[in-house]
């Protein structure tokens, strides 16, 4: 079974919506300490399963939620990237969590460009945001090589609101016009 939804090309990469088989994948990311660091932290699998399951139903509910990310050459089960807006959440988020082992190939940013692209085309968004713990300085790094922001700390809500948080952010407008230009 897989959730509704679109499935995303890129060079690499193959983005669709949660499916049953992804939760092996789910349960590597979540078991790993540095993987699953700036993610909610290690999970065990009965948590694990009802995190993928709330990914698939916001996929039937709202249309949207995290793609589960396919490498092409070897169909290898990636991480989660895409659109989450959890009830409180401080915007419309793109967010990214890969498996260790595919960490430094800029999957991360090749996928969140995508997700990126389709959020602003089809969900109507005007402008996305990245919440980033502020010693997570890879994701600063994705963040930045996708023309994102630093806006200043924010606040998730419970039970995240113990976490500090930087607020990246980039508004539609600016993201088309760094596509027109050829940059990421």
């Amino acid at each position: 079974m897989i959730a509704p939804g679109p499935t995303l090309e890129t060079p690499r990469l193959l983005l669709r919506p949660t499916a049953t088989e992804d939760l092996e994948g789910f349960v590597m990311l979540m078991a790993d300490p540095e993987s699953a660091r700036f993610i909610g932290g290690l999970q065990p699998r009965s948590m694990v399963w009802r995190a993928m399951h709330t990914m698939a139903g916001s996929w039937v509910l709202n249309g949207y939620a995290m793609f589960s990310v396919l490498e092409k050459a070897t169909g290898r089960w990636v991480g989660r990237v895409g659109p989450w807006k959890p009830d409180g959440w401080p915007g419309s988020e793109i967010g990214w969590g890969l498996l260790r082992e595919f960490w430094g190939r800029g999957y991360a940013t090749e996928a969140t460009a995508a997700a990126m692209d389709w959020a602003f085309e089809h969900l109507g968004w005007t402008e996305v945001i990245h919440s980033i713990a502020p010693d997570n300085t890879a994701s600063k790094q994705v963040a930045l090589r996708l023309g994102s922001r630093m806006r200043g700390p924010c606040k998730l809500p419970p039970p995240h609101d113990t976490s500090p948080m930087e607020l990246w952010s980039q508004d539609r407008d600016t993201w088309r016009a760094r596509r027109q230009s050829g940059k990421q």
